[in-house]
């Protein structure tokens, strides 16, 4: 009776043993998937204070395969449209991987019209989250670390194995011909606790048994359990679990990194896009100024043909028609690479067909209207001209006519506060919520406390080293020798017992010296670039500030700038017509309005992007898990 606690042991062992054996690759996986899944819910809690879904697998049905397929675009290999078109190679494991996924179908699909992919802001940045081949990247980073996690934490779960093994032996060395079977069964169990204890206990069974002489047999029984405790060297917990602590944090600091990543891709992809609507909107300029052209080219023909233009000054004209037409022509040229660019950042085929909403220019426009509004007030009271020529243009304010004296003192007035934005906060406080949020400064003040760790780790490894441990161990081994014995017993009064302790004598501790040396140079260089990254802050800040108003003066110079551009179009139009001004002039005006054109529409985009970098910058821009952002209202803008 004594014996069936050990078979049921032993049973316990074989079957966990047959059980884990019998799992599919897909099993892992999947095991593996949900202890991953767990430590990033928790580690986002504990990184941002929020929990979002996260995922590494794709759907099966990309928005990049769509393309291709759809679009009927050349690809090289299956691998082109993803792994779930691959065929399984020899001796694939049997799972489906690559058949299935439990993602949906990217919904970026739906918005395919007519073979054309039409893209709005929103829908770029929640293409290129899901598309994105870099932004992919850093999430499995992220699963990664978490993964390495789970391998440190394992170091302190309890541990089984299990051995079972069989041999038929024949010896015929002697006088008589020896026969027989042995059979084994070895099962052990180990725990180690972060206080630095081990624990190793195991249990073996033997039966043999002779297939010779008189056909006799054994079973053999032994349990042998091991303890060991380091006193000095070695001890503690926050030396034994150092690995798993720094792992611990390695996790975070990858999701806080993933944060501060997923606002600079967010802005770096609504830079792209403005980037393409605005090199769209000097192509419509060109456009709009090569027709403007050909009609002052045909119109100084006829006045030529009248005799009331010299015909050097439609030459000038014709000149300037096939400059026009280059311009054009680059403009076009520009654009189309601009946009395949883009398209390869979003991770989309070059070659796909996809347009942009160029409404968005004009949303941004809407945007901008206080900024337009501002210069206005600033130099008069008239009303804010509304009119754009097309739609998505922006429209300038009108120029007042207030003319000031000329015995009037210059004085010039240094860029102020009227008109100013929601994200121009005061510098200091700026500073302030910048060093608050920048998950970055939240990683390097870590990174500072674990090289405080890694030198109390490294001076741990200079002390003398003491070690406890316990051994026992009871019952008897069976071999072919030993098969005419009994059975054996488990008979704890019989076993070996051992205490020991074993001193390390701190003779030699010069590879443990340098280590202690450089973790302190380590320490030194991770405070050094914890100041090095708060200066690049405030730095950033400042600067940032700095951009927001230039680019909001820039909005109002560039507006009025398009005013008296668009009104020397007109007198100078009606100056040549009257014979009171030369080809030349009207020329020199219709290029001076594209310039002012495009610079008003690369001011509004510059204002546009640089409240987007501050925000960055401050760290205050959330990004989701689809890549929409939400961006940061202060509460209050009191300059």
């Amino acid at each position: 009776m004594r014996l069936c606690p050990v078979f049921a042991l032993v049973l316990s062992l074989l079957m966990s043993a047959l059980l884990m054996g019998g799992c599919s690759a897909q099993n892992y996986r999947e095991r593996r998937d949900q202890a991953a899944r767990s430590i990033i819910e928790q580690k986002q809690q504990q990184a941002t204070g929020r929990t979002e879904p996260f995922t590494i697998e794709r759907p099966a049905d990309t928005l990049r395969r769509r393309l291709l397929l759809d679009q009927e675009l050349p690809h090289s290999s299956p691998a082109s449209l993803g792994t779930g078109d691959l065929s399984p190679i020899k001796h694939w494991p049997k799972d489906n991987y690559l058949s299935e996924t439990s993602q949906p179908p990217d919904p970026s699909i739906a918005r395919l019209e007519g073979q054309t992919l039409r893209l709005t802001l929103v829908d770029a940045l929640q293409v290129a989250a899901r598309n994105s081949r870099e932004y992919q990247n850093r999430k499995e980073q992220i699963f990664l670390s978490a993964l390495n996690l789970d391998l440190e934490r394992k170091e302190f779960r309890a541990t089984l194995t299990a051995l079972l093994g069989g041999d038929a032996s024949l010896n015929l060395g002697g006088q008589d011909e020896v026969a027989g079977v042995i059979g084994s069964a070895d099962g052990s169990i180990t725990q180690r606790f972060q206080s630095g204890l081990a624990i190793t206990s195991r249990i073996a069974v033997d039966l043999v048994k002779l297939l010779t002489q008189d056909r006799s047999s054994s079973l053999g029984l032994s349990v042998d359990s091991t303890i060991s405790m380091p006193l000095l060297r070695g001890a503690g917990r926050h030396i034994v679990a150092e690995p798993l602590t720094q792992a611990e944090r390695t996790v975070v600091y990858d999701m806080l990194s993933f944060e501060q990543y997923k606002r600079s891709f967010s802005v770096g992809i609504a830079r792209d896009y403005l980037a393409v609507l605005q090199q769209m909107d000097q192509l419509q300029n060109a456009e709009d100024s090569y027709r403007r052209v050909i009609t002052s080219a045909r119109r100084s023909r006829r006045l030529a043909d009248a005799g009331r233009l010299p015909e050097i000054q439609v030459d000038q004209a014709i000149q300037e028609e096939l400059r026009a037409r280059e311009r054009w022509i680059t403009a076009q040229t520009s654009y189309a690479r601009r946009l395949d660019a883009f398209k390869v950042t979003l991770g989309l085929p070059p070659d796909a067909r996809i347009e942009l909403d160029r409404l968005e220019l004009e949303r941004l426009a809407q945007t901008a209207r206080p900024l337009l509004e501002s210069a206005q007030a600033a130099s008069a009271t008239a009303p804010v001209q509304p009119a754009a020529s097309r739609p998505g243009e922006i429209g300038p304010p009108t120029l007042p006519r207030a003319r000031p004296s000329i015995d009037e003192d210059v004085v010039l007035e240094p860029p102020g506060t009227e008109g100013a934005g929601p994200m121009e906060l005061p510098e200091d406080r700026a500073i302030l919520l910048a060093l608050d949020k920048r998950p970055d400064l939240t990683i390097a003040n870590g990174q500072v406390f674990d090289a405080q760790r890694r030198v109390v780790v490294a001076a741990d490894a200079l002390r003398m080293g003491l070690d406890l441990s316990a051994r026992g161990s009871f019952g008897e081994g069976r071999s072919l020798g030993s098969a005419a014995q009994p059975d054996a017993q488990l008979r704890p009064e019989k076993g070996v017992y051992t205490i020991g302790a074993l001193l390390n004598l701190p003779l030699d501790r010069t590879r443990e010296a340098s280590t202690y040396r450089s973790s302190l140079i380590s320490l030194e260089r991770a405070t050094r670039a914890l100041q090095e990254l708060e200066d690049q802050v405030k730095l950033g800040v400042r600067n940032g500030l700095r951009t927001l108003q230039e680019a909001r003066e820039s909005v109002k110079t560039q507006a009025m700038a398009l005013t008296v551009a668009r009104r020397r179009v007109a007198s100078t139009d009606l100056f040549l017509q009257a014979g009171r001004a030369e080809v030349r002039d009207l020329l020199e005006s219709q290029d001076a309005l594209v310039n002012a054109q495009n610079a008003l529409t690369a001011a509004v985009v510059g204002y546009r992007i640089a409240e987007l970098e501050l925000q960055r910058d401050l760290g205050v821009l959330e990004v989701n898990h689809e890549g929409v952002w939400r961006e940061y209202t202060p509460v209050e803008n009191v300059p």
